[in-house]
């Protein structure tokens, strides 16, 4: 692997206590050349929602890795995963990021494809001189070996042999739920996605959507403005019963939050927070637990942050967000993000939801600069020194135990390994599930 051996990366020794990783993770080409090939060309990835091609013809394009796809909506209704590369020369035949079309041409010499990837046209090919040899081959686009849909989400993978994707999602499956339930209609993208890059490696944002430590050193401009608010808006709060009085009593000196590790490197952390009419799904509060239940209702409105290894995070905390994760370079990361919704909500909750979105996430919000800013800054400090070992991930490491607790058991989670802590707690240990997990997939594809 590039200068280094597996065991030079990462020194994982749990009878020791000991977790680290080297500093090559982030900055050393090699080492990410080979994690486009095993990591996101050789397993899972999140490409994008079933929402995104709701009609027929409608597509969408991305990235598996290096490789450009189509995700495209025929005129059946069938989503189909393709390769977005002519077979004739290689040239994207979509080049938008989105849209509707019964026929993508190639902008080189005009072959065209329907909404399945069928080829319909090879342009002047009664007069081509073609050989038997070519007539005997398929010219369709070709098809994303594996592509599936679980609640709207949806999967690929470049590699064929993979587990089914209920496998890989495993227990993670339950916490996508809590996203799709919160409307019958399921969730969907609001409009207006927004794009962005940071000259810094794609694990630095793997880590910091799971990383509370960061919080109140990071973001201190954006708590002096919550507290401002809190002392502005003190005489009109409206009090609340839902949440913690019928799911958990609420402790002073109890947990308020903690994190759960899955198998395949899917991790959450999460938090307690009060339920009150200023989140966008108070309106539903009671017909969604009516639906699914009090807990895991309840559930639903505290702080989440899921992470499914290796490129999709959705962060409900000052609102909903869904993010998609696509390295670049071993120093060069393209965000892609949205604020993701239930369908069918009331525009009051929408238009709250918005707002609230646009407070915290995007490149303009209060919270998004200060953590690109910060990559950056690490990055310039993971350059090949004498001290290799980060320590970075020792945190929580004697809290954590196998299996779940209480509050997973209420939702019929069952986590790989938990820890519940207090605020200053801030695990770091859910991030050996990413490593763990890089290991694995890069160990298969070496060997």
């Amino acid at each position: 692997m590039s200068a280094y051996r597996l065991s030079e990366l990462i020194d994982d020794r749990p009878a020791d206590g000991v977790f680290r990783i080297n500093r090559a993770l982030f900055s050393d080409p090699d080492v990410f050349a080979l994690e486009q090939q095993y990591i996101f060309e050789g397993g899972w990835v999140f490409v994008g929602m079933a929402s995104q091609a709701l009609q027929p013809h409608d597509y969408f394009t991305g990235f598996i890795g290096r490789v450009p796809i189509i995700v495209s909506r025929s005129e059946d209704g069938a989503l189909n995963g393709l390769i977005n590369a002519c077979p004739h020369k290689g040239a994207r035949v979509a080049q938008q990021l989105s849209g509707n079309t019964r026929l993508h041409v190639c902008p080189y010499h005009s072959w065209s494809f329907d909404s399945s990837g069928a080829n319909r046209n090879i342009k002047w090919r009664s007069g081509g001189c073609y050989g038997a040899g070519f007539d005997r081959e398929n010219h369709d686009l070709a098809r994303i070996p594996r592509f599936g849909e679980y609640r709207g989400f949806l999967f690929a993978s470049l590699n064929p042999d993979v587990p089914s994707l209920e496998d890989y999602l495993g227990e993670a499956r339950k916490l996508l739920d809590l996203v799709a339930d919160q409307s019958t209609e399921g969730v969907e993208l609001v409009p207006g996605a927004v794009r962005f890059t940071f000259a810094a490696n794609w694990k630095m944002q793997l880590e910091n959507c799971s990383d509370q430590y960061h919080f109140t050193s990071t973001h201190p401009s954006y708590i002096r403005i919550l507290e401002a608010r809190a002392r502005e808006q003190k005489n009109d709060v409206v009090q609340s019963t839902l949440g913690g009085s019928d799911f958990w009593k609420e402790d002073a000196e109890g947990p308020t939050g903690g994190t759960f590790s899955f198998e395949h490197g899917h991790v959450l952390n999460w938090g307690l927070m009060a339920v009150t009419p200023a989140l966008p799904l108070y309106e539903r509060a009671d017909e969604i637990a009516e639906r699914i239940g009090t807990a895991r209702r309840n559930w639903m409105f505290n702080m989440r942050n899921l992470t499914i290894f290796p490129n999709l995070q959705i962060a409900e905390n000052a609102s909903s967000q869904l993010r998609v994760i696509r390295p670049i370079a071993h120093n060069l990361t393209e965000m892609q993000t949205w604020c993701i919704a239930p369908r069918g909500e009331s525009a009051e909750a929408r238009r709250t939801r918005i707002r609230q979105y646009e407070d915290f996430f995007n490149p303009t919000g209060m919270a998004t600069p200060d953590d690109t800013v910060v990559y950056e800054e690490c990055q310039m400090g993971m350059a090949r020194q004498e001290r290799p070992w980060l320590q970075g991930h020792a945190r929580g490491l004697t809290a954590s135990v196998e299996g779940g607790n209480a509050y997973s058991e209420m939702i019929g989670l069952n986590p790989q390994r938990s820890v519940l802590g207090q605020a200053q707690t801030c695990d770091e240990s859910l991030f050996h599930s990413y490593y763990r997990a890089w290991a694995t997939r890069m160990q298969d594809g070496l060997a």
